[in-house]
């Protein structure tokens, strides 16, 4: 079915919008009792606990943070040389160390069916760094990090499917976002891929779905600090993430990562992304994206 588009102002950009879509009857500062009515946003009872606020912004005043209601997600966590990871990296990043001589590449696709700001799919190509100020044991912060379900990571390509999740990525946080055909599937099996500008593909991965397991809201909480330039100052970006329904294997021997040659292949062929870690596939979960903050650790 076709949706009907609108035009917003967004910042100095005129972006098109779903017409009667969240973003059009909400601009980020949602009823949640008319969200709660929405069957496709399920149970929303723990984005009542975090209260928005309209706050300055790259672009202007705007509410935060971002609800995202309904997610999917399918995870490859890869191995790659340090010193590829490290020639990646700005300074002062540091990438975090996994095995002897290995840093860790999360390539992500997400899909989002119900958010603030209207249905969208996305891909991220990420660096696992070290903390910022951290010192020590690389393996000890690794494990602390699993254990409290925390990282830290730098991103470094953030295509999108939809102009309004691009503008506000690009302007509002200034991340790597540009358009793409992106796809995502969680179904009998799990299918995923993202097509260069013209239609070439780019990534593909495809897998067996894995025994999923759905756990009571919020006993699976998770954060992810994105590190990354503002304005030509560090900020860090807080992600939080109510995982409802999940799988995660080690080592799995029957995920096919197909690289066709796109401009995310040229990424991870670069930094030199091989074995596949970990793959984590989440078929539920909720998450709130809040706006970048200055990073202490980093002035």
């Amino acid at each position: 079915m076709d949706r009907r588009l609108t035009q917003v102002e967004f910042g100095a950009q005129q972006v098109e919008i779903i017409e009667g879509g969240y973003y059009d009857r909400f601009r980020m500062n949602p009823n949640l009792d008319e969200v709660a009515r929405d069957p496709a946003a399920g149970n929303i009872d723990f984005f009542r606990r975090v209260p928005k606020q309209l706050v300055d912004s790259r672009v202007g005043p705007t509410w935060a943070p971002n609800f995202y209601y309904r997610t999917s997600s399918v995870q490859l966590l890869l191995l790659a040389p340090l010193e590829r990871l490290r020639a990646t990296l700005p300074v002062p990043l540091e990438p975090l160390g996994a095995l002897p001589g290995r840093g860790l590449v999360a390539l992500t696709f997400f899909s989002y069916s119900v958010c603030d700001n209207d249905p969208y799919d996305e891909v991220s190509v990420a660096v696992v760094i070290r903390r910022p100020g951290a010192r020590g044991s690389h393996t000890l912060e690794l494990l602390d990090s699993i254990r409290r379900r925390n990282f830290c990571a730098h991103v470094l390509a953030l295509p999108v499917t939809t102009e309004i999740a691009r503008v506000r990525g690009v302007y509002g946080y200034q991340l790597p976002k540009w358009l793409a055909d992106i796809n995502v599937n969680i179904g009998a099996d799990v299918a995923a891929s993202i097509s260069a500008l013209g239609g070439q593909p780019d990534l593909s991965v495809h897998a067996p779905l894995p025994a999923l397991r759905t756990v009571a809201p919020q006993s699976h909480m998770g954060t992810t600090m994105m590190i990354h330039r503002v304005d030509g100052a560090w900020h860090q970006t807080l992600v939080q993430t109510n995982t409802l329904t999940f799988a995660q294997r080690l080592l799995p021997r029957d995920v096919t990562l197909t690289r066709h040659g796109g401009p995310l292949s040229q990424l991870l062929d670069g930094l030199g992304a091989s074995t596949i870690l970990r793959m984590d596939v989440v078929k539920d979960a909720q998450i709130v994206l809040n706006l970048p903050t200055r990073s202490g650790a980093l002035l």
